[in-house]
């Protein structure tokens, strides 16, 4: 198989993607180097992206049980894994009473990386790890991550103009992906278009029949998603008639310090306050 070239951030030299150190300038890939630098010049990998995510929700939800413990909501196993829904309203979650009585409106943000368990949580994740690649595969790291995010928001606009009270969770954004793997396969046609958009429609008959049989599904934030997902990949583009620019990794760029930066401030705040007592 042949790998991919990429810039080094550093030295802007053409290496190969799979190299972990630039034979130009000896800069590694785990060097600061290859963190903001490389996402408006190319040189960030979709498997490094996807990690971030998922270590990003893992640090969050980590952060909610500690926050839940704090405020004395341990007892037992499940509620230990569980974070409680006050602790889950103060790092972010979403809905008609966080923005309408509150004015979170900021909140269809961090919703996105709220989960109310462990198993929410993994199930999230592991749609995540599926189904990121392939999108990062057919838009590239930086539009994925765009897509991701903003199709988030989108599903939780939905969701809110349905008048959902209180809401979290990854899947509105995992269904963003899934929309605009959607709009590629009907988009590029032919034998593999075709495989995409069959395979993928599988996964969103499976979602609406989930979302129905199992009670407590955000379906809205799903449908959402996906609507959001396909109205992105029709204006962003995919790799094979637009190739991604500075623009589309600037775009991820300021999608991700404003998720760090909204993130970052309610965990903050809520140590600052001692737990959010």
């Amino acid at each position: 198989m042949t790998q991919k070239a990429m810039l080094c951030p550093r030295c802007r030299q053409l290496i190969g993607s799979e190299e972990s150190v630039c034979s130009w300038c000896g800069a590694q890939r785990s060097s600061a180097w290859w963190r903001p630098t490389a996402w408006v010049q190319g040189g960030v990998d979709g498997v490094w992206l996807v990690k971030a995510i998922v270590t990003v929700n893992i640090i969050i939800y980590a952060f909610s049980i500690i926050l839940s413990m704090g405020r004395g909501n341990a007892a037992g196993l499940l509620s230990m894994l569980s974070p409680d829904q006050m602790s889950l309203m103060l790092l972010g979650a979403t809905g008609t009473v966080p923005i309408d009585g509150y004015s979170g409106y900021w909140t269809v943000i961090t919703a996105n990386y709220l989960h109310g368990g462990i198993l929410h949580l993994i199930f999230n994740l592991m749609a995540l790890r599926q189904i990121a690649p392939w999108v990062t595969q057919e838009y590239g790291p930086g539009r994925m991550f765009v897509i991701y995010t903003l199709g988030g928001v989108c599903g939780y606009l939905v969701s809110y103009l349905a008048g959902v009270p209180f809401t979290i969770g990854a899947s509105g954004a995992i269904c963003s992906l899934i929309g605009s793997l959607l709009y590629y396969g009907r988009s590029r046609g032919g034998v593999y278009g075709a495989t995409v958009f069959r395979e993928v429609s599988g996964w969103v008959f499976g979602l609406a029949l989930f979302g129905f049989i199992m009670p407590g599904i955000n379906n809205w934030a799903h449908g959402g998603g996906i609507i959001g997902g396909i109205v992105l990949g029709l204006l962003l583009g995919y790799d094979e008639r637009n190739r991604e620019n500075a623009l589309h990794r600037l775009l991820a760029l300021l999608c991700a310090a404003t998720t760090v930066g909204l993130l970052g401030w309610r965990i903050l705040v809520l140590v600052a306050l001692g737990g959010g007592h």
